[in-house]
C-alpha cells in the first residue's frame, strides 16, 4: 500500500483541503449481486507521474475523494456475479489537473469509504462483491442465560469439593474412633468398608459423575435451543472444499435447523397414530431415569432404590412429603411436578381418544358387522317422508314374520340428521333395526364399511337431481358395486328416473340388477286408473306388505296337477301364475287350465304372507251354467292431461294401445306447442303415426281459473292432473298445485252441469262438496300426489281418485328387494301388452242376489280366461283381495265389482 508523506499533506493544506488519510481496505462479501442502487460509489484514478502538487506525490495509485471537486469521466465498471468481482478502469484524462477555487464548495454530504490503492503495473482492480442486502440484526444472548451458565460452572466444582470434604471428614472420624479403642467388629467392618478406599471412592465418584450428568442435561436444552441454528453453519465452515473457483454458484440458504426439527416432529405426530402414546411413554421413562439419577447424586442409597423412589414420585405426587434434606426435597418436588404434568397429558390423551371414538360413532364412521341385511344406498330429501318412510315401513312389515331384521342406510348425509328424520316417521318398525352410516356409495371403502358383500338385497335410490343426473349417479353406484372384490351375495334394485337409461344400467350390472323406472310405472298406472276408476286403491293393497302381495314358492305335492285344480287348492291364497323351470324360470301369468305342473315348477300366488298359506284338499265347487257375457266394445274417449311430465311420450304410447280409434287427447300445460312437438319427437313418439288418438294442444296455466274456463271441462271422460316437471322437485309445491287444479276443475264442472240434490249422500257435506261429487259421476279425475299427507285432503272429499306415486314406487322397490322375481310380474302387469289388472262388473260372473262361494266365482272366471283375485261390494270403498273363507257362500249384487287378472288380447 503506498505511503502518504507529510509534504503531500502540507500541499493540500495550502489549498484548504483536509489531509489525505491512509486508505482503508474495503472488504465486500461474496455470494452477492450488485444492482443499480448501490449504497456506496467508489471512484478510482491512476497517477501517471504528475500530481496536483507538481510531483510531490509519488508515482502510485491513490484515492480521489469525491469532495475534492469535479473529476474526469471514466468508463463504467463491469461487474460479475461471482465470489469476487473484477472492476475494469481506464486511465482518466487530465488526472494531474489542478483544482480550482470553485471546487472548494463541492463537498459531498455522504460519508466517503476509501478503497485500496491499485497496483502500479495494472489498470484493473479485483474486489470482493458487495452485498446489496442488509444483514439481519442478531439478538443478543439473554443475561439470564449467561447467569445460569456461570452459576452452573461455579456450582459444579464447588459441589465436587464439598463432596470430597465430606468423604475426608468421615474417614478422619473413623480413624480417630479406632485409635481411641471404641471401634468394635462392626466399626472395624465399617472402617474397612469406608476406609477400604476403592469401593467408597468408586461410589463417591459415581455420585459425582451422576451430578455432573444431571447438571449437563439441564443445561444442554437451553444451549441447544439458543445455538441450534448455528450448527449447520459450523458444519459448513469445517467442511473442506476441493475447488474454490470464482464463478461457483452460491448455495441457497438452508432452512433453519429448528424449523426442520419442528417439521419432522409434526410429520411424525401426523402420520403415526400411536405417536402421542409413544412420546408420552418416552417422557415417562426419561423422567423416571433422570429423576433416579438425580436422587442417586444427592442421596446415599443405591441407584436401584433411587429409580424406585423416582417412580413413586412420578406415580403419586404426595410421596415426596416425607423426604429429608434440601437437595433431596428439591429433586423430589421437581420429579413430582413432572409426574403431574405427565399424568395430565395422559388424561388428555385418554379423553381425546374417548371423544374421538364417540364422535366416530356419532358421525357413523364405524363398521357395520351384519349379515343378510337390506342395504339402502342414497337419501332423498324430497322423498324422506313419502319414499324412504314408506320403504322402511314396507321392509319392516316384510320382516315381521321372522321377528324383525336389519336395515342399513348409507348416504352422503350426517348420521344424526338421518336418524332424526327417521324418528319423525310415525310408524312402528316391529322389531326391525335401522342403522345409518354416513358415506358415499361411490367409494369402495364406504361400501365395505356397511358389509355390502353380505347384504341379501341392495336398494339404490334415485337422487334429487334431474333425471339424467340421477340415472348417471345410479350408473356410477352400480359400477362401484361391481368393483367389490368379495362379490355380492344379494341382488341390486335400482330406482331409475328415465326409461331410456335403463338398458345401460342393466348392461353394466348384469343379472344381479333389477330396475324399477319410477316415472314409467306411475305414468302407466295413472292411465290404467283413469280408464278404470278405483284401480289405484287396489294397487296400493297389492304392492304393499300390509295386505296381500305376490309370493313364489315350490310345492312338491302339487306336481302333475293341472292349473285349474291348483287354482282352488289354496284356502288362504290365490294362484296367479307358474314359474316354469324348463324355460329357465320364466313366469307365466294366467296360464292355460290344462297346463300340468312339472318337477321344480313354482307357483305364483297372492297371499297375506309367505308363511300364511299352504295347499289343501280340493273343495267341492258348484259349477252351474252361466252365460258368458262378452266384454263391451271400446268407444272413443276424450282425455285431458293437465301438466307436463318428461315421460309423457310413453304415456301417449300406452294410451294409443288402450283407447279406441277416434279418441282425443288434450294436452294443457305451459310448454309452447313447438317445443312440445320437439320433445315428443326426441322421445321417440311418431305423432303423425298415431292411429287411435288425436292430439289437441292448449297452452295455459292449470292453476289460473280463466285459463281452465277456456277448456270444455264438462266433456272429458277422464282428466289426469300430472305432477308438472317444473315443480316435481318440491313435494309441497307440486301437491299444492295439483290440489288447486283439482278444486278449480271440479268447481267449473259443477257450475256447468245440472245440479240434482237427489243424488246427495247422507254425509254432512257442504253444498259445494255435493256439487263436486255430482260432477265426479260424470268424469273421472286422477291426481298425482307425492306426499301421503295430501292424500287425506283428497280422499275425505271423495271428489277425485289419486295415485300416490312416491309411495307406490317405494312399495314396488320393497317387493323387488324381498324377491327380485316379482319385478317380472310387475313389468307385465304395467305394460300395455299381455295380462293386466282389471275391474269387471258383477254381471259377468253372477246373477243379481245369487248365492255363491268365492271358489264358484273363480271357476266361472276361468271360463273367461281370467283369474278373480278379489271383489269390492257396492256399499264399500275398498276392495278385498284374497278374501278369507272362500268356500262360504254369500249373496252377490249387480252393484258389486270383481278384481281380476285378464289377458289384454
Amino acid at each position: 500500500m503506498p505511503k502518504i508523506d507529510e509534504d503531500s499533506n502540507r500541499s493540500l493544506n495550502k489549498l484548504g483541503r483536509p489531509p489525505l488519510k491512509k486508505p482503508k481496505t474495503l472488504v465486500i462479501p461474496s455470494n452477492t449481486t450488485t444492482t443499480s442502487h448501490r449504497p456506496f460509489d467508489f471512484n478510482f484514478s491512476i497517477n501517471n507521474g504528475s500530481s496536483p502538487n507538481n510531483g510531490d506525490f509519488p508515482n502510485e495509485q491513490w484515492k480521489y475523494p469525491s469532495f475534492l471537486g469535479t473529476k474526469t469521466r471514466r468508463k463504467r465498471v463491469s461487474v460479475k456475479t461471482s465470489k469476487t468481482q473484477k472492476l475494469e478502469f481506464s486511465n482518466p484524462v487530465g488526472a494531474g489537473a489542478e483544482l480550482g477555487d470553485g471546487d472548494k464548495n463541492k463537498v459531498g454530504k455522504s460519508s466517503v469509504v476509501p478503497a485500496p490503492p491499485l497496483p502500479a503495473s495494472s489498470s484493473s482492480v479485483t474486489l470482493p462483491a458487495q452485498s446489496n442486502t442488509r444483514r439481519p440484526l442478531e439478538s443478543k444472548p439473554s443475561p439470564i442465560l449467561y447467569l445460569l451458565i456461570v452459576t452452573c460452572i461455579i456450582s459444579v466444582p464447588y459441589a465436587a469439593y464439598l463432596q470430597y470434604r465430606v468423604a475426608k471428614l468421615e474417614g478422619m472420624k473413623l480413624d480417630r474412633c479406632c485409635e481411641d479403642g471404641i471401634c468394635n467388629n462392626n466399626g472395624r467392618g465399617s472402617l474397612e468398608q469406608n476406609d477400604g478406599s476403592f469401593s467408597y471412592s468408586l461410589n463417591a465418584d459415581s455420585r459425582t459423575m451422576a451430578l455432573y450428568i444431571v447438571i449437563f442435561t439441564l443445561i444442554m436444552p437451553f444451549v441447544l435451543y439458543k445455538y441450534l441454528d448455528y450448527l449447520p453453519q459450523i458444519i459448513n465452515f469445517l467442511r473442506i472444499r476441493k475447488n474454490n473457483k470464482e464463478d461457483d454458484v452460491p448455495n441457497k440458504e438452508d432452512v433453519p435447523l429448528k424449523k426442520r426439527i419442528a417439521y419432522m416432529v409434526d410429520v411424525f405426530f401426523s402420520i403415526y397414530p400411536y405417536a402421542k402414546l409413544l412420546a408420552l411413554l418416552f417422557a415417562t421413562l426419561f423422567l423416571i431415569g433422570f429423576g433416579g439419577l438425580a436422587l442417586y447424586a444427592v442421596t446415599g442409597g443405591s441407584f436401584a432404590e433411587a429409580l424406585w423412589h423416582s417412580w413413586t414420585y412420578v406415580a403419586d405426587s404426595g410421596n415426596h412429603a416425607e423426604t429429608e434434606g434440601t437437595g433431596q426435597r428439591i429433586v423430589s418436588v421437581s420429579i413430582s411436578s413432572g409426574g403431574m404434568l405427565i399424568f395430565a397429558m395422559m388424561l388428555g390423551l385418554v379423553s381425546d381418544a374417548i371423544s374421538e371414538k364417540v364422535d366416530s360413532l356419532r358421525k357413523g364412521k364405524s363398521e357395520v358387522i351384519e349379515r343378510n341385511h337390506i342395504l339402502i344406498l342414497g337419501w332423498s330429501d324430497k322423498l324422506v317422508i313419502c319414499s324412504t318412510g314408506s320403504l322402511l315401513k314396507q321392509l319392516a312389515i316384510a320382516n315381521k314374520s321372522v321377528g324383525g331384521g336389519v336395515i342399513v342406510v348409507l348416504a352422503e348425509k350426517e348420521k344424526e340428521e338421518m336418524e332424526m328424520d327417521i324418528a319423525k316417521l310415525e310408524f312402528d318398525l316391529m322389531g326391525t333395526s335401522v342403522i345409518c352410516r354416513s358415506g358415499s356409495p361411490l367409494i369402495l371403502a364406504d361400501l365395505k364399511k356397511v358389509s355390502v358383500s353380505k347384504a341379501r338385497a341392495i336398494i339404490v335410490l334415485a337422487s334429487d337431481e334431474n333425471a339424467d343426473q340421477s340415472d348417471a349417479r345410479a350408473l356410477r353406484v352400480v359400477l362401484s358395486l361391481t368393483g367389490v372384490k368379495e362379490g355380492l351375495n344379494g341382488h341390486v334394485v335400482v330406482e331409475m328416473s328415465d326409461l331410456d337409461n335403463e338398458p345401460l344400467v342393466k348392461l353394466v350390472g348384469g343379472d344381479l340388477i333389477e330396475t324399477v323406472v319410477a316415472h314409467d310405472v306411475i305414468g302407466r298406472l295413472m292411465i290404467q286408473c283413469a280408464l278404470q276408476p278405483g284401480l289405484a286403491l287396489i294397487w296400493e293393497d297389492i304392492l304393499g306388505f300390509e295386505n296381500a302381495e305376490f309370493y313364489i314358492k315350490r310345492w312338491p305335492e302339487l306336481d302333475n296337477l293341472s292349473f285349474k285344480d291348483v287354482l282352488i287348492s289354496f284356502p288362504d291364497a290365490i294362484p296367479c301364475g307358474i314359474k316354469v323351470a324348463a324355460e329357465g324360470g320364466k313366469i307365466i301369468l294366467n296360464p292355460d287350465d290344462h297346463y300340468v305342473l312339472r318337477e321344480w315348477d313354482e307357483v305364483l300366488v297372492i297371499a297375506e304372507d309367505d308363511d300364511t298359506y299352504a295347499p289343501g284338499p280340493l273343495p267341492e265347487v258348484r259349477k252351474g251354467l252361466f252365460r258368458r257375457i262378452p266384454d263391451p266394445p271400446k268407444y272413443p274417449e276424450k282425455i285431458l292431461f293437465c301438466g307436463w311430465r318428461r315421460d309423457i311420450h310413453d304415456m301417449i304410447m300406452v294410451l294409443e294401445a288402450f283407447l279406441a280409434p277416434g279418441s282425443e287427447l288434450w294436452m294443457f300445460n305451459e310448454v309452447p306447442e313447438k317445443e312440445r312437438e320437439k320433445k315428443l319427437f326426441d322421445g321417440g313418439l311418431d305423432v303423425p303415426g298415431l292411429m287411435n288418438i288425436k292430439l289437441v294442444h292448449r297452452v295455459g296455466n292449470a292453476v289460473i281459473r280463466r285459463h281452465l274456463e277456456s277448456l270444455p271441462l264438462e266433456t272429458f271422460d277422464s282428466i289426469l292432473i300430472l305432477a308438472d316437471e317444473s315443480v316435481e322437485d318440491s313435494v309441497a309445491h307440486s301437491d299444492s298445485r295439483s290440489l288447486a287444479t283439482l278444486l278449480l276443475i271440479r268447481d267449473i264442472q259443477s257450475k256447468r252441469l245440472p245440479y240434482k240434490d237427489s243424488r246427495s249422500s247422507g254425509f254432512s257435506h257442504t253444498c259445494w262438496i255435493r256439487e263436486m261429487q255430482q260432477a265426479s259421476d260424470r268424469s273421472i279425475i286422477i291426481s298425482e300426489i307425492l306426499d301421503s299427507g295430501t292424500r287425506n285432503l283428497v280422499s275425505v272429499s271423495r271428489i277425485s281418485d289419486y295415485v300416490l306415486s312416491n309411495e307406490l314406487v317405494s312399495m314396488a322397490l320393497a317387493m323387488v328387494a324381498e324377491d327380485k322375481q316379482i319385478n317380472r310380474v310387475l313389468e307385465e302387469l304395467f305394460a300395455e301388452e299381455g295380462n293386466e289388472m282389471c275391474i269387471k262388473p258383477a254381471e259377468f260372473y253372477v246373477f243379481d242376489q245369487e248365492e255363491l262361494c268365492f271358489y264358484d266365482i273363480m271357476v266361472r272366471g276361468r271360463e273367461r280366461r281370467e283369474i278373480v283375485i278379489g271383489y269390492r261390494l257396492g256399499n264399500q270403498e275398498r276392495a278385498i283381495i284374497n278374501p278369507p273363507e272362500k268356500s262360504v257362500p254369500r249373496k252377490w249384487s249387480l252393484d258389486d265389482v270383481f278384481v281380476v287378472i285378464a289377458s289384454g288380447d
